[in-house]
């Protein structure tokens, strides 16, 4: 994707979220970065590092769905200065997990960071955490 533009980017991006939520992690690995650095904090207080480890961590993740009857996307804001993009929003989801039991909601405060890689956009920062609305 030579030359890619954020905006085309960020459509790859919520489709990769959608294929996350139902098991596929092929989509995300495809939009994220492959080089370091790269990190994640994901829901519960982890901190990965580096592009192996997070994608092994979201091939894991991804293992552990098996639908979504729900999943948007809502952005707070976002935006791109030269090589550099970013994402801020809320995940609304309603997911089937692996253990066989009824669909849960999962909503997610959402930080996204990207970077050129090739002449492509790639994700190489996520921080989720749980949504407290009040």
């Amino acid at each position: 994707m030579a030359d890619e533009t954020f905006a085309d980017y960020l459509s790859r991006r919520r489709a990769a979220s959608d294929a996350f939520v139902t098991g596929d992690v092929a989509p995300l690995h495809a939009v994220s970065a492959t080089t370091d650095p790269a990190t994640i904090f994901g829901p519960p207080g982890t901190v990965v590092q580096g592009a192996d480890a997070v994608n092994a961590v979201n091939a894991g993740g991804a293992a552990r769905f098996t639908g979504a009857e729900r999943n948007d996307l809502e952005t707070l804001h976002s935006g791109e200065d030269g090589d550099l993009a970013w994402w801020v929003g809320v995940q609304r989801s309603v997911v089937s997990m692996d253990d066989g039991g009824e669909p849960v909601p999962m909503d997610l405060r959402v930080t996204e960071l990207y970077r050129r890689e090739g002449g492509r956009w790639a994700l190489f920062h996520r921080h989720a955490d749980l949504l407290h609305e009040g």
